[in-house]
């Protein structure tokens, strides 16, 4: 099976797993908002829950996997499975104390993380104590996400893409569950919510092992607590914590200063957010977690021309995807914030306020998913000092920009911020790459995109057209508004999928040929 062939199969799994995961995701945020808004107990909520979440992108899935790939590719294909596997029983050991300590550490410093994370609470002295509760709550999550990244890696590497990525859908289903058994017998009742937070966390570690143990992989046999090939990880990992998670930092950075504004910002950004994470998790970042065992085989192996023909695979894949995405994602914005939160507490004001800051957000979401592509590449090759310098320039710019637009925009100056800081991170990270292979096909890749474009401003066009004329209004019924969004969802994928056909896109033959083999053999 050629690389390219084996990448898009296995985004295909991981696509597949994070549909029902993202779908699951959505019905957790349509009940969070039917019963807790937008107002105090939902702004705290999201404050203490996305700072585990940062260091769940930053330590786990932004630097921990990012790192232990590649040496862990490197050991099986030089020193065999018996060394890798004891490489990697020795990295979970060290891992989990390492994570106690953290686990106790955010618990205690609780009221200072908060007072960091989201100064403008402090004027608040009810939300400001709320959110610390929640977040010592929520904070011990981090142990278990962290080793079930780490069991992610070693799936990934041996072949096994689905579990890791169906295991979200556990933490939802306990979120969900939590609202209705924990939170009505809670004094507050959004701790409830954050008791469920810690209950998926067990359950998606608990999730891993019999695929693990399937694999071979057995946690009981004896090895070094401390194995040799932990420090290599560990000089990667550290330059990776800012590298791969520009993103989520930005998103912190948007946070932090919609904390300063009116209330409920926070939460129209964190529902926006959600919402622009369905396409990205579901395309952008399974391909970027497909093609980073790939790619670290092939920078295993020095075979820089396969470095550089995956790359160009994954990235025109990743555009072919989520530019249509992004098309629908802005001219359907306003009905799909009606249609999954316009209810309880959740009003047309909401509505209309989240739907601004999704509108920004779904500038960028072509520049988010290029750079996971990128970002994984240059850890493939074990470069992980380049993307922290990017990274630096991007957090700096976002930064800038979220101060100046935030006063015109308000919350959406923010959004905006974000994006654009993206599309900064994104070129230098293109730029820094080509020098460093000698060259990169961005010839072919530009070609690629610019007839992605072209077909996905078309269908975009039409559907908005569509959308006119049998969308009702936000005030509209559940049943009229899931008609016309997905009558007119049907239509843009008929539209681009036939324009693709008649410029004959290699990606939709790609795409096709996946799904057809996989068919067959059903």
């Amino acid at each position: 099976m050629s690389e390219n062939v084996r990448v898009t199969k296995a985004a295909g799994v991981v696509g597949a797993a994070t549909l029902i995961s993202r779908i699951f995701g959505f019905i957790r945020d349509v009940v969070i908002a039917w019963f807790f808004g937008a107002g105090l107990a939902a702004d705290a909520f999201f404050v203490a829950f996305r700072i585990p979440n940062l260091l769940r992108r930053l330590f786990a899935e932004g630097s921990l996997s990012i790192a232990f790939i590649p040496v862990f590719s490197e050991y099986l294909a030089s020193k065999g499975k018996a060394e890798a596997f004891s490489l990697a029983r020795s990295a979970i050991r060290f891992l989990s104390v390492l994570l106690v300590f953290v686990a106790i550490a955010g618990i205690l410093l609780a009221p200072l993380i908060v007072r960091i994370i989201a100064p403008g609470f402090i004027d608040s002295p009810e939300k400001f104590s709320l959110t610390i509760t929640l977040t010592r709550i929520i904070f011990p999550y981090i142990f278990f996400i962290c080793l079930v990244a780490l069991c992610m890696g070693i799936l990934n590497v041996l072949g096994h893409f689905a579990a890791p990525a169906f295991a979200p859908v556990l933490l939802n289903l306990a979120m969900i569950c939590s609202v209705f058994l924990i939170s009505p017998y809670m004094a507050d009742p959004v701790t409830g919510l954050a008791i469920g937070v810690l209950i998926g966390g067990v359950l998606q570690l608990a999730f891993q092992m019999p695929f693990l143990i399937k694999k071979g992989f057995y946690f009981w046999q004896k090895t070094k607590i401390y194995h040799p090939g932990l420090k290599k990880i560990g000089i990667l990992m550290l330059p990776t914590i800012f590298g791969a998670a520009v993103y989520q930092i930005n998103i912190l950075v948007g946070t932090l200063l919609a904390s300063l504004l009116p209330e409920g910002s926070v939460s129209y950004l964190y529902y926006a957010d959600r919402l622009v994470q369905f396409p990205l998790g579901i395309f952008a970042i399974a391909i970027a977690t497909a093609v980073l065992p790939s790619l670290s085989r092939q920078a295993a192996i020095n075979d820089f021309e396969g470095v550089r023909d995956t790359f160009g695979h994954a990235m025109k894949l990743v555009f072919f995807i989520t530019v249509p995405a992004m098309a629908g994602l802005i001219v359907l914005r306003a009905p799909i914030v009606a249609l999954l939160f316009k209810r309880g507490a959740f009003d047309a004001e909401a509505v209309r306020l989240t739907a601004s800051a999704l509108l920004y957000y779904g500038i960028g979401l072509w520049a988010f998913s290029g750079v996971r592509i990128v970002v994984s590449t240059f850890y493939a090759l074990q470069d992980t000092k380049t993307p922290v310098k990017i990274a630096v320039i991007s957090i700096s710019a976002n930064i800038l920009l979220g101060i100046i637009l935030m006063g015109p925009l308000a919350h959406g100056g923010l959004a905006l911020s974000t994006s654009l800081a993206s599309m900064l991170n994104l070129g230098l990270l293109i730029r820094a790459l080509k020098i460093k292979l000698s060259h990169l096909g961005m010839k072919n890749i530009m070609e690629s995109a610019c007839k992605t474009v072209l077909c996905s401003a078309i269908m975009g066009v039409i559907v908005w057209g569509v959308a006119l004329l049998i969308i009702p209004s936000e005030d509209g019924s559940f049943s009229g508004l899931f008609f016309g969004i997905m009558v007119s969802i049907i239509i843009g994928v008929v539209l681009y999928g036939s324009f693709s056909f008649l410029i004959k896109s290699p990606e939709l033959e790609r795409v096709q040929a996946v799904i057809m083999k996989g068919i067959c053999k059903r």
